[in-house]
């Protein structure tokens, strides 16, 4: 009887100390839950390759995560931006005000990432960008409230750019998609194509979105340039590259740069159209062991192979979850420092590091597209030609106009 009134004892004592040990990290969870908003567009030109298909990725993070944080109960909101900064901006400052939001994921119009993230710096809250590609975002526009996560233009033209210049491509037609992401990358671009020898003869900046292409193409056509590079993305691309095959664009001996391809614009295309291009990813759901086994059960969710994009999502929400529970508290401040103190290695990432300016550094990888002949499946789509390491892929600190950096 004694033995019992002490395991007794002994047992209420650890409950106590296990509610209250609860109660304490959930008192370090800002109203007892953890809210994150997930902004994307979710029905035009970027709809794919985030999307909704990157909300579920979310969903999958949280579901695997156990749904709850030190106790505390995980929220997802989510709405679309429509591509407009003034929307994704407005609908963020509504979502800390009223939602009590603490982190905000998705996020691909690099416009629209530039305004949120300076509505998260004025509210003391936290972003996490997967889908833009402007390298300014933790460049000159860096804040210490958000992370740049897959990738961005400065590999996009250290790798396809400098390949294709490499290959004989030494003279360039810019199609720029005409807004902070196309800027960004004809910018990286050009210090590529000229660092490597070689010159940009000509250009023309589109309207963002785009349907009609044709008199883009025929002015890439008359420059005479061997290559035209593709400084835009999404459904942009697609148009672009079904107007150029029309055209008979490199029929005439001209050759596509697709310097932003994603798996579903290849997808959508056809191998047909877009066999042996050159493109740089940060990421291939059929890279290795890792990758399937999780491109796997997103499929079975899904009905579709992810994008570098929807994958990253899931990892950027994971490892933003797992720093929350290890910091014991969902603190802007305090989590960032805890995401960059923590190596990045999962299915995703492979030597992933977040920089002092946010930028989330890791492996990059040249591919090419597969012919035909070579696929072997619906979504066998590339080769994966070789690594860009981390610390080669990005620009480096040395020349950053960051203001969060030491140099």
């Amino acid at each position: 009887m004694t033995f019992m009134k002490k395991t007794l004892t002994a047992s209420i004592t650890l409950a106590a100390a296990t509610s209250m040990a609860i109660s304490t990290a959930q008192a370090d969870i800002s109203d007892g839950e953890v809210r994150i908003g997930y902004l994307a567009d979710m029905s035009g030109t970027y709809r794919d390759l985030a999307g909704p298909g990157g909300e579920a990725a979310m969903e999958m993070a949280i579901e695997d995560f156990g749904g709850s944080v030190n106790g505390a109960p995980i929220e997802i909101l989510s709405a679309d931006d429509r591509n407009s900064a003034d929307v994704g901006a407005n609908t963020v400052r509504e979502w800390i005000d009223q939602d009590n939001v603490d982190m905000v994921g998705g996020l691909v119009a690099s416009s629209v990432s530039i305004a949120v993230t300076k509505v998260v710096e004025e509210n003391n809250k936290l972003a996490i960008i997967s889908g833009s590609a402007a390298s300014s975002i933790t460049n000159e526009h860096c804040t210490p409230n958000h992370i740049h996560y897959v990738y961005d233009t400065y590999p996009l033209a250290n790798g396809t750019a400098k390949a294709v210049v490499d290959q004989g491509g030494d003279s360039w037609f810019m199609l720029t998609a005409d807004y902070a992401f196309g800027h960004a990358l004809e910018g990286d671009v050009t210090e590529v194509v000229e660092e490597s020898g070689g010159e940009i003869v000509g250009g023309v900046r589109h309207p963002f979105p785009t349907s009609d292409f044709s008199s883009y193409i025929l002015q890439a056509q008359g420059s005479g340039a061997k290559i035209v590079g593709l400084a835009n993305a999404g459904a942009d691309t697609v148009n672009a590259i079904t107007t150029a095959s029309q055209f008979g664009l490199t029929q005439s001996g001209q050759q596509l740069a697709g310097l932003l391809i994603f798996l579903n614009d290849v997808h959508s295309l056809g191998l047909e159209s877009t066999q042996n291009l050159l493109l740089t990813t940060g990421w291939y759901w059929d890279m290795d062991d890792e990758a399937r086994a999780w491109s796997d059960r997103y499929f079975e969710e899904v009905g579709a192979r992810p994008t570098m994009v929807q994958a990253g999502i899931y990892s950027s929400t994971m490892h933003y979850l797992k720093s929350v529970e290890a910091a014991g508290t969902d603190d802007p401040e305090v989590v960032r420092a805890q995401m960059a103190a923590e190596p990045i290695n999962d299915f995703f990432a492979r030597n992933g590091q977040i920089r002092e300016d946010g930028r989330m550094v890791h492996d990059m990888y040249l591919a090419q597209v597969k012919t035909p002949e070579e696929s072997t499946g619906e979504w066998d789509l590339y080769n994966i030609l070789s690594t860009i390491p981390a610390d080669e892929a990005y620009r480096p600190l040395s020349e950053s106009q960051c203001d969060l950096v030491q140099n």
